[in-house]
């Protein structure tokens, strides 16, 4: 297999991952209000879902670290379809709250086990086929796919909702088992070798993923800082993505759930806008924290006046704006983060990136619902969005470090060796 077969096959699976999870996005919290939670329930099911990932990324971690990157993703197929159908089973038997949450449980399992585990699985093994490329386009590609997926599925999810609100969860369920399929034949362990784990050595093993995550993550500054960022911003886009359905079809004035794939779908087209400029702005000789801030100020600003502008025909592409400058952030920054990690961490590392995110998401929708249920979405936005401006300085000590992942090359030596200050935790000379 050589690296172009190990990106078309990232591609694929990507994508035909996003399709699968992206058909309920546009619908999940009308779905929920409509099997009679209120929009604080809402909020506390989808915290449940996200604190079983926190609670979860280290024992799963071990899962990618050790029996390998694709055991882990067959695992994540199959949580996430069972997570899935269980959703529909507990709005059909009206089961409240604390069935969602335990439904939302399983899908947290699900997430885990993704996350980290095809990432670390593509730099692995394009190092293995000695890709020494920058890594910015190739995330920015899968990017693309991802959000033309996203644009399918939301598109189909809305018009299926339409119909039975429970009718894209059955088909998100069916197009999981694809994407399980499509792993289980073409995704292959390159340049990581799986390991046995007996079950006596489980704790072992979750006690060598927490210490690496604390020695090559937490002690190291570049990491340290993106992290925080992570969680930061996920405390609030968590609740964000699903706050804007009920809002945005407030301010339409109708009670439109075809319109609520549409906007989905609509986001979904502002990120392929967003990273299709990134091989424009990526250029040799630029920084990374340079797109960093600039996007994330953009992102910030506008998640505020889609809050404080209360009008359907200007907040939506106020939103809509911020979407794009999303599509520029996230592959640089991932980009970022892998060259700054080692490859025999890099799963624990990404997937300690994800539990950051994950508490995040704890206090974000817990707080943000909150306040929702109390006074109102729109000032969810506002105070939300307020909050991710600490993102700002965040960016601006990683850029004031001036590590080798800042800069951007024509090639990547970073792939084929291990950036040494992921090796040797650092102290932060700031």
């Amino acid at each position: 297999m050589d690296s172009k077969v190990v990106i078309r096959t990232y591609l694929v699976i990507t994508g035909l991952f996003t399709l699968s999870a992206s058909v309920i996005w546009g619908i999940n919290t009308l779905f929920m209000l409509d099997a009679g939670l209120t929009i604080f329930e809402v909020f506390l099911a989808n915290a449940a879902f996200t604190a079983a990932m926190a609670l979860l990324e280290i024992p799963t971690g071990v899962v990618a670290d050790t029996r390998g990157r694709r055991a882990s993703f067959l695992l994540a197929a199959i949580s996430l379809a069972l997570g899935t159908l269980a959703y529909v089973g507990v709005a059909f038997i009206n089961g409240g709250l604390l069935l969602f949450c335990l439904a939302g449980v399983i899908l947290g399992l699900g997430y885990t086990f993704y996350s980290g585990a095809v990432e670390a699985w593509l730099v692995d093994a394009l190092k293995a086929t000695g890709f020494d490329q920058e890594l910015d386009r190739v995330f920015a590609r899968a990017s693309m796919v991802a959000s033309i997926a996203m644009l399918l599925g939301t598109v189909a999810g809305g018009l299926l909702g339409q119909l039975d609100l429970a009718l894209p969860y059955f088909v998100r369920a069916g197009l999981i088992l694809m994407a399980f399929g499509v792993g289980f034949r073409t995704m292959h362990d390159l340049g990581f070798s799986p390991r046995t784990v007996r079950f006596r050595g489980i704790a072992g093993e979750m006690k060598k993923v927490a210490t690496a995550g604390f020695n090559f993550g937490w002690r190291s500054p570049a990491i340290r800082l993106l992290v925080w960022d992570s969680f930061l911003t996920m405390g609030f886009f968590s609740w964000a993505w699903y706050a804007w359905q009920p809002y945005f079809l407030e301010l339409y004035g109708e009670d439109a759930v075809w319109l609520s794939g549409l906007i989905a779908s609509l986001f979904a087209l502002a990120g392929i806008v967003g990273n299709s400029l990134v091989g424009r702005l990526a250029k040799p000789g630029r920084k990374r924290t340079t797109l960093l801030l600039a996007s994330t100020t953009i992102v910030t600003s506008t998640m505020v006046a889609t809050g404080a502008i209360r009008s359907f025909w200007i907040t939506v592409p106020i939103f809509l704006l911020g979407a794009i400058a999303t599509g520029v952030l996230q592959p640089v920054r991932q980009t970022y983060l892998h060259q700054s990690i080692p490859s025999s961490e890099r799963a624990t590392l990404v997937s300690f990136d994800s539990l950051m995110g994950s508490l995040g998401s704890v206090g974000g929708q817990t707080g943000l619902g909150y306040l929702s249920q109390e006074r109102s979405i729109p000032a969810g936005f506002v105070v939300g969005g307020l909050v991710t401006f600490l993102a700002i300085p965040i960016f601006g000590r990683l850029r004031a470090l001036d590590l080798p992942a800042d800069k951007i090359t024509e090639r990547a030596p970073e792939l084929v060796a291990t950036p040494p200050d992921a090796v040797r935790p650092v102290e932060d000379p700031t």
